[in-house]
């Protein structure tokens, strides 16, 4: 991998390489980083990682190992910074504004925040102390001349954090604010130019290819970890929601600087916009929706109008403050109602329904490879990497979805064949240019350090019946059951939806008594899964979050159920959408869009089992369409290469001689 990552920024291929769980895939970039980075002090090279957990851990943990080896072989160094975004880092306008630091004093700081929590107190209390503490400590914080970063903070909410940050649109900017010469984001920016090696997140990477490069210091090569998560993130980063609360809440925040004429049109379109959405079906906005459109653009029409009327307020430095943020915010409403009311071929809008807001539009691009492409492939090498990049046996789908075509692929052929203009020759022309045109790319399988074979069993149910909507099926409950008693715990179960879940740990609760049974939702996941670790009888099923983000070596997981296959909803508008433009260019949208989906899901569920070299277990996939359908060998191929079985007597067996018995 190392050697791979070293070719791809030598030579400027973008590069894709699969690194298994176990592999060392933070050092197997780190090290060619580095060495490349030394011998090129001109070039900056951007980390991205999916998740905040990977980024602590290599801004805390493999970085500085990496440079204390580099520093002790090559005799030199590199700086390293972490960029987050805007609402990541406290807000000294939001902390200072809301009355003098010296209440805090009487409260006490975070101890005391315990105490109040601790002692029954209604949410406004604590609530209140809670912001009080994490004034505080941002005053601290600025005291040092640190970074108040939210991963440091006294233990919040979210709504408290709310309370102390502020969104990118809101904020005055460093020129405006009273307080820009001690942001705290200034200041991270400024570590960020400062550094060869910086560290942020995908969903700042997409904000950065957005904005025209204005957000990241400029850098000749991103490596992006996690990369599986890319397109879902980047998605993320491109979409927006309007709500009739919040068009509502707007017009009210900026109604002092505007005519009330104005305002309380504004709010009135908000609430036909409520009215409209209350008879839409939940789904796909279609030009034809006229009530629902009109309505959108009678807010658009009125936000702009309101925008015009607050940018022209005068006020005294403070509320000059609160009107410009009450401006940014009619201006994000009149964005997002602008790119709804006319969507573009390139969007989609749907009517989803909040559980407790009720019924709220999204919009979100119909593919994010466009923007990859032009806005990040095209400007420098990219190394995309994560333990799952291949799916159905090849990476062409995945690299795909990031703005990658097949035809791009260099191979290494056999000797004599043609194969076309070398790298040097495609890039000879300088690098943009030659990659606006063709971006030439390679793929890698470093495999696993894990000897999938004799860890790890894979039992295929293709005798159970196949999943239907009126719920699981009483025969899938037993084979549950069964499995986990075999196994005698140790099982993390993973389900599609949170009732197959629930479903699933009432019965085994009611015929395994013995056996502790968590369920996601009963506490917070965090404390559920410090359990599951530390008891290792006691069994955990819950649904997406743990597919990914669960990490328990040993012998606290020897069986990994799952019950159905990850397809996406198929009546989800975002996802329907996808596979009608891709049949629309003569493609097969399942299998591009809901069968990739569902193989890198069911690779990323099956790795929750092996994580070390002594690890060993079952996967068990009782969906029998993993067998039956001509999919079927598209998401096996996607699967760790474990022994295969589909005897349930050989599966029970087998758990059994594993648990000791």
């Amino acid at each position: 991998m190392a050697q791979a990552v070293a070719a791809a920024l030598a030579g400027r291929e973008h590069l894709l390489v699969q690194a298994g769980t176990g592999t060392g895939k933070s050092l197997g970039y780190l090290a060619p980083v580095l060495t490349h980075l030394a011998a090129h002090p001109d070039d900056r090279v951007v980390i991205a990682t999916a998740t905040l957990a990977l980024q602590a851990q290599l801004a805390e943990s493999d970085i500085p190992h990496a440079l204390a080896a580099m520093e002790k072989v090559a005799g030199r160094s590199v700086r390293a910074a972490v960029l987050k975004g805007r609402s990541n880092y406290a807000c000294l306008l939001r902390v200072r504004e809301n009355g003098p630091m010296e209440q805090q004093g009487l409260f006490g700081g975070a101890d005391v925040v315990d105490q109040i929590r601790d002692s029954g107190a209604d949410e406004v209390s604590v609530l209140g102390a809670e912001v009080l503490a994490l004034r505080e400590w941002a005053e601290e914080e600025a005291e040092r001349k640190g970074l108040a970063d939210r991963d440091d903070a006294p233990t919040h909410t979210a709504r408290g954090w709310s309370q102390v940050s502020i969104s990118s649109r809101e904020c005055l900017g460093a020129q405006r604010c009273p307080f820009g010469g001690e942001c705290f984001v200034e200041k991270s920016r400024e570590l960020g130019r400062a550094a060869d090696l910086v560290v942020t997140n995908h969903a700042l990477l997409a904000i950065d290819a957005m904005q025209e490069g204005t957000v990241l210091p400029e850098h000749s090569a991103v490596v992006i970890d996690e990369a599986h998560e890319l397109v879902s993130r980047v998605t993320g980063a491109a979409s927006a929601e309007l709500s009739p609360q919040m068009v509502e809440r707007v017009a009210k925040r900026a109604m002092a600087w505007m005519d009330d004429d104005t305002a309380l049109d504004l709010m009135d379109a908000g609430e036909a916009v409520g009215t409209a959405l209350a008879t839409a079906p939940l789904a796909r906005v279609e030009p034809g929706d006229s009530a629902l459109l009109t309505a959108l653009g009678q807010v658009r029409d009125l936000a702009r109008d309101g925008v015009s009327q607050v940018g022209k307020g005068k006020e005294s430095k403070e509320a000059d403050g609160e009107r410009r943020q009450a401006q940014a915010a009619l201006q994000e409403v009149f964005e997002v109602a602008e790119r709804m009311a006319s969507p573009s071929e390139a969007d989609v809008v749907w009517v989803i329904d909040r559980e407790r807001s009720g019924r709220e539009l999204r919009v979100a691009p119909l593919s994010v490879a466009g923007l990859m492409r032009g806005s990040i492939l095209s400007q420098r090498t990219v190394v995309f990497t994560s333990a799952t990049l291949k799916v159905g046996g090849g990476f062409t789908k995945v690299a795909g979805s990031f703005g990658l075509r097949a035809g791009e692929e260099v191979t290494d052929e056999a000797p004599g064949a043609d194969k076309g203009p070398s790298a040097d020759e495609v890039m000879g022309e300088g690098f943009e240019g030659a990659m606006a045109g063709t971006m030439p790319w390679r793929a890698l399988d470093v495999g696993s350090p894990f000897n999938y074979g004799k860890q790890g069993i894979l039992y295929l149910a293709k005798d159970l019946p196949r999943p239907g909507r009126e719920g699981t099926d009483p025969a899938v409950l037993a084979e549950i059951a069964q499995l986990v008693w075999a196994s005698g715990g140790h099982t993390l179960g993973l389900f599609a939806s949170q009732r197959a879940a629930q479903a699933a740990a009432e019965h085994v609760r009611e015929e395994l008594p013995a056996l502790e049974i968590l369920l996601q939702g009963d506490a917070h996941l965090a404390e559920l899964t410090r359990r599951f670790v530390a008891e290792p009888e006691t069994s955990l099923f819950g649904t997406l979050s743990l597919w990914q983000g669960v990490d328990v070596p040993g012998d606290t997981c020897r069986l990994v159920i799952i019950d159905k296959i990850p397809f996406p909803r198929p009546d989800e508008p975002l996802m329907q959408a996808r596979q009608q433009e891709v049949q629309r260019h003569g493609g097969n949208g399942f299998m591009s869009v809901a069968a990739t989906h569902a193989a890198l899901l069911l690779a990323q569920g099956a790795g929750r089992l092996i994580r070390r070299t002594t690890d060993q277990g079952m996967v068990a996939i009782l969906d029998p369409r993993i067998v039956t359908a001509r999919y079927g060998g598209f998401l096996r191929a996607s699967l760790p290469p474990m022994w295969t079985t589909m005897d349930p007597d050989v599966a029970v067996g087998a758990l059994k001689r594993l648990a000791g018995e």
